[in-house]
């Protein structure tokens, strides 16, 4: 059994792989891609946290143009090892700090009802693209002071650029088109925020000191599209994946739209979590389950693959609410943990409960579905469904 990230069957259903590679081939070897793999829990666990030989310096993607030392240009300080990673992340961490994230409450569920507004009187409606990706993109596009004008053309510019063909891994025209797209209007975003600082994390980063320095407007350019393409992928399509599994599992989606949101969002991270896989390349020699891997080696860690892994989680492969989230590993471990944890699960939390409350029960229109073809990313361009709306509450005569 091949894995390969790039093939679009395996997007379809890529746990009957992982579950062959922990069992057969914990070291996996791909010839043709040139890249090995790691798929059990504690290997995950153990490279994750070992920055030293698990290095970040040539970037996270197996794609041939993301992959090489200039991948900081694209990755920014996730692209880098420590002290740099440290020095460069400490500048973005500050709203992301748990007690910071917490004040945003408010004011993500205001988007989540302004996305909801046009959806209430509706019984069909596309889930990924009308609510779950919308409401992931506007809270991060509100955060970085992006014109709300321009959110739903961002929007669509960062879904296009994590888009591959069937096996390639190299961005098509229409990819690479949205990433042009994306970059301009990021640099002209830059430009005008120099002349008017306002009160985001954009303008924040700009007049940030940097050792005596400034970021360059390239390396504000480079973490507008980890910012902007991050939120909307792993929040956006893990909301998704949440909605499609609730509609295969009809206890679920009872249970999570009458009031138990976090837990449902909670197990969809280590169920079906919208991030799959990181890259790394190795600094030195090792073997592993009897395998030497070489200095300079491509390495894939399959966190989703972690998620699965039966000697840590009793029957993993049952979506289960009850799960106690503590070993997760949907958001990394180490010096890269994931920074925009707190705020995506507050996210998904907010969407499920608000989609929660307009809607009793649902369809999902699984022929007309289409799914992200990303190497590193699961998830649905495309959920269509049929809602039930709850009662509207009597106004009193």
């Amino acid at each position: 059994m091949r894995y390969d990230p790039f093939d679009y069957r395996l997007h379809d259903d890529p746990y009957p792989v992982f579950a062959w590679l922990r069992a057969h081939a914990p070291v996996y070897r791909d010839d043709e891609r040139d890249f090995w793999a790691l798929s059990r829990y504690h290997d995950v666990n153990a490279a994750l946290r070992d920055w030293r030989r698990f290095s970040s310096r040539n970037g996270i993607s197996l794609e041939n143009e993301l992959w090489g030392p200039h991948a900081v240009n694209t990755a920014f300080f996730l692209a880098m090892d420590p002290p740099e990673h440290g020095r460069y992340r400490g500048l973005c961490s500050a709203p992301f700090m748990p007690h910071r994230v917490a004040t945003m409450e408010p004011r993500i569920r205001k988007l989540a009802r302004e996305r909801l507004e046009p959806l209430r009187d509706q019984r069909r409606f596309d889930f990924a693209a009308d609510y779950a990706a919308a409401l992931a993109n506007d809270v991060v596009c509100d955060m970085l002071g992006i014109p709300a004008e321009d959110w739903d053309q961002v929007r669509a510019d960062s879904d296009q650029v994590s888009q591959r063909a069937d096996g390639s891994d190299e961005r098509g025209t229409t990819s690479a088109t949205a990433a042009l797209r994306l970059a301009e209007y990021f640099v002209g975003l830059v430009k005008d925020l120099r002349r008017r600082r306002g009160g985001n994390l954009t303008s924040d980063l700009m007049h940030a000191d940097v050792r005596g320095g400034r970021l360059t407007d390239s390396q504000v350019v480079a973490f507008l599209f980890l910012a902007v393409t991050g939120g909307n992928d792993s929040a956006g399509k893990t909301i998704g994946n949440a909605w499609y599994h609730g509609w295969r599992h009809p206890d679920v989606q009872r249970i999570g739209l009458d009031g138990r949101a976090a837990d449902w969002s909670e197990e969809t991270l280590r169920y079906d979590s919208a991030s799959q896989m990181v890259a790394r390349t190795l600094t030195e020699d090792i073997v592993s389950h009897g395998v030497h891997l070489p200095a300079g080696a491509r390495i894939a860690i399959l966190h989703a693959s972690a998620n699965r892994d039966e000697r840590v989680f009793a029957e993993p492969d049952r979506y289960d609410l009850d799960r106690n989230p503590a070993r997760l590993m949907s958001f990394g471990r180490g010096r890269h943990y994931c920074l925009g944890a707190p705020l995506a699960r507050l996210e998904m939390a907010i969407a499920l409960e608000e989609i929660g409350a307009l809607v009793s029960s649902y369809e999902i229109d699984l022929a007309n579905a289409r799914r992200v073809h990303s190497p590193h990313q699961r998830g649905f361009a495309v959920l269509p469904c049929e809602v039930t709306h709850r009662p509207k509450p009597r106004t009193p005569s």
